[in-house]
């Protein structure tokens, strides 16, 4: 969690005019296929894309949704920075998935419609519980997008070379209305289609940096790697665990914090857990999964590559000198690498890499709220479907505007490390109640509220009272001191308080669940019988 150096040394960044050619380009062509995409949505349409997709379109999409700037900019930074320590956030990331190929893809997929919500308020009380997961979407909503906008801004002020606070909190304003606008313009369907687009420019970008960088050293990764270390002041530290997270026992403590989180937040998240409604059967929301892990699995290794690579020709004093600090490491090896145009390209599709997560984001938020909270609790079920699409782009404007004050707020922490606060908080509120929603028969009402609320609850007070909010230097407000949690992320505490939750509340509750529900709940979300697209 490093924050960026103010009034150092400029660091090499190409021509602002290429840069600006190549991002309104980006712009105006995705603008365009969003529109193309998305000009007759139905309410189907426009939160699941009609569940057109086949599951390799939907895996390339998945993960064009997943690799955000948190893994493009964030992961490299962190590993030029703090070596394997820096890696261990890929790992942690790749690993998740196998929770959602086992436990959760095909079962949501038979089991909802649009929302998580649908899923978690099948078998219980429809209001309370759809008021619950929409409450539990937004925030864990607003806290991923607030990472991703604080991206955006560090990577435009790179380009731009604009080192202002007010420059910078312009840039993430101007970068924030663009994304909102794919939402409103697009619905799913036009947003999964720029996922799609963005992630095979984003694979082809690093394996092509990986190549050139490769070559640069003769194809031998051993040069690399002690070039690296020899460029760094913690020198052979970051080719082995320990050099961020070993310190001390609280360090690791916070580490095996932070891997929870990690592991156990993707199956907690809202805009991941919607994408398995955008294809027609359980069949291919396994097949998305897969597909989305051996890609990922392809782009992780190459951020290993990138980021010791930007350790051996950049330089640590460099990449934290330049605006945006860490997060810049994987631009500045572009420039290294390939001068001003391939600085342009990469810069772009990092540029993407943060649209696409953002408005993937936007719409899983904007539609939690119209379809669990408005048309279900607010109109109990008789909200008219224009009217639903109408609430829902509403709600994404509001939602772009938190998410930009709050990306000014945080601008020039490393963004792997705030993704990993949104993955605790999906973790300790989402993880333990469809976990039981699914598999615990005598899960209840009840159990469901404590477990959410209890685990939603419990991380985000963690979090305002530990050294992120403030008593550290690279603190969010560092001129106070009110932490009392040592560690930074909260997950060793908040996820295994909202498992307790969720059992305590299910026993307190007076009553017994339906077991006809239940059993109605797992044939369905074992065959499909029932749901859209019935079948494996």
């Amino acid at each position: 969690m490093i924050t960026h150096a103010q009034n150092e040394p400029a660091v090499g960044t190409g021509s602002p005019a290429v840069n600006i050619t190549v991002f309104a380009a980006l712009i105006v062509i995705t603008l365009y296929l969003t529109y193309r995409a998305s000009s007759r949505n139905s309410t189907s349409d426009y939160f699941a894309a009609g569940g057109t997709f086949s599951g390799a379109q939907n895996g390339i999409a998945l993960s064009g949704d997943f690799l955000s700037a948190a893994s493009f900019l964030g992961i490299a930074g962190a590993i030029a920075v703090h070596g394997y320590d820096g890696f261990l956030y890929s790992i942690g990331f790749l690993v998740a998935w196998l929770v959602n190929l086992l436990l959760i893809a095909e079962r949501l997929r038979n089991t909802g419609r649009f929302t998580m919500g649908d899923v978690l308020s099948f078998r219980m009380r429809q209001r309370p519980v759809r008021a619950a997961a929409a409450v539990s979407t937004l925030f864990i909503t607003v806290v991923y997008m607030i990472a991703q906008m604080a991206g955006a801004g560090d990577l435009v002020a790179l380009l731009l070379n604009v080192r202002s606070s007010s420059g910078q909190a312009l840039v993430i304003a101007v970068v924030g209305v663009v994304m909102v606008l794919y939402v409103l313009i697009g619905g799913m369907k036009g947003t999964t289609w720029v996922q799609i687009l963005k992630a095979g420019m984003l694979l082809l970008s690093v394996a092509l940096i990986t190549i050139f960088l490769f070559g640069k050293f003769g194809f031998n990764f051993n040069t690399l790697l002690q070039q690296a270390s020899d460029n760094n002041p913690l020198g052979d530290r970051i080719l082995a665990p320990g050099a961020q997270y070993g310190e001390s026992a609280l360090t690791k403590l916070d580490f095996v914090s932070l891997s929870l989180a990690l592991v156990f937040g993707v199956a907690g998240l809202p805009h991941v857990l919607m994408r398995f409604y955008t294809v027609p059967n359980s069949r291919e929301a396994r097949r998305s999964v897969v597909w989305a892990t051996w890609l990922m699995s392809t782009f992780y290794l190459c951020t290993l590559v990138i980021g010791f690579g930007a350790s051996a020709m950049v330089g640590v004093e460099a990449i934290r000198a330049a605006p945006g600090g860490e997060n810049s490491a994987a631009p500045l090896l572009a420039y290294e690498i390939g001068g001003t145009v391939l600085l342009g390209v990469i810069a772009a599709v990092a540029f993407a890499t943060i649209l696409a997560v953002v408005a993937g984001l936007t719409l899983t938020a904007s539609a939690s709220f119209a379809h669990d909270f408005y048309a279900n609790v607010i109109q109990r079920g008789n909200a008219d479907p224009d009217s639903e699409v109408r609430v829902a782009r509403i709600t994404a404007m509001v939602i772009g505007g938190v998410a930009i004050l709050g990306g000014i707020l945080v601008n020039g922490q490393n963004i792997a490390f705030l993704v990993g606060l949104a993955f605790a908080i999906a973790a300790s509120a989402n993880l333990s109640t469809l976990l039981f929603t699914l598999f615990w028969k005598r899960f209840n009402t009840t159990g469901t509220l404590w477990g959410m609320y209890g685990g939603l609850g419990s991380c985000l007070v963690l979090m305002l009272f530990s050294p992120v909010m403030s008593g550290a230097e690279d603190s969010i407000i560092p001129a106070v001191d009110f932490s009392l949690f040592p560690l930074s992320n909260p997950g060793i505490v908040s996820i295994p308080f909202s498992f307790l939750c969720g059992i305590v509340g299910t026993f307190l509750h007076r009553g017994k669940a339906d077991p006809k529900d239940f059993a109605e709940m797992e044939v369905r979300s074992l065959t499909g019988i029932g749901s859209r697209g019935a079948g494996v």
